[in-house]
């Protein structure tokens, strides 16, 4: 035996996971240790669009705006979930558009990484890439933005707990246990 843990090693994921939820839920450290757990690539659709744009987020919504954004941020997540399942972390604001909803619930499977205020505004307040946030009071920015939000993400193909203090491992393990209850997306290989 080589110590390593072979819990996960018969799952074979059919569809691709696509986490949602608010900035500072986790979806991109989670997202990479269950694309690790599951030996699947991890894709980030933020990333896909700095790198395709050449500049950040944040850059892009200064020059271009968040309509236009939004709009490539549909192009990115429409190609990645035509690839091969993977792991595919999305920002906070993809899940909002309708067609971004049908498209990821039709193609993967949406889990929606649930934290509450709390504990995102403790992991966020110090950041200063959130392009959202950068207003006269970020606090009640992220509560406004968190309230309007919920209720959508609440609609997601699944939802698992993010709390402060527990490890981004364990996390991973929480949505490996939410995503065997559908046959349909991981199975025991």
């Amino acid at each position: 035996m080589d110590g390593r843990d072979t819990s996960v090693q018969a799952l074979k994921l059919k569809k691709t996971v696509v986490m949602v939820g608010m900035m500072g839920a986790g979806k991109t450290a989670v997202g990479r240790a269950l694309a690790s757990a599951l030996r699947v690539p991890f894709r980030d659709s933020d990333a896909e669009i700095e790198r395709a744009a050449n500049m950040s987020i944040a850059e892009i919504f200064a020059r271009d705006g968040e309509p236009f954004f939004r709009q490539k941020e549909s192009q990115v997540i429409a190609r990645l979930l035509d690839g091969a399942p993977a792991v595919l972390s999305t920002g906070g604001g993809a899940y909002m558009r309708p067609q971004n909803r049908a498209m990821i619930t039709e193609r993967g499977v949406a889990v929606w990484l649930d934290a509450e205020l709390p504990v995102l505004w403790n992991r966020v307040k110090h950041k200063n890439t959130r392009p959202l946030l950068r207003t006269a009071d970020p606090k009640a920015t992220l509560r406004e933005i968190y309230e309007q939000r919920v209720p959508i993400y609440a609609l997601s193909d699944l939802s698992v707990k993010s709390e402060q203090g527990i490890a981004v491992e364990a996390m991973a393990a929480r949505v490996i246990a939410a995503l065997k209850t559908r046959p349909d997306v991981l199975t025991e290989d």
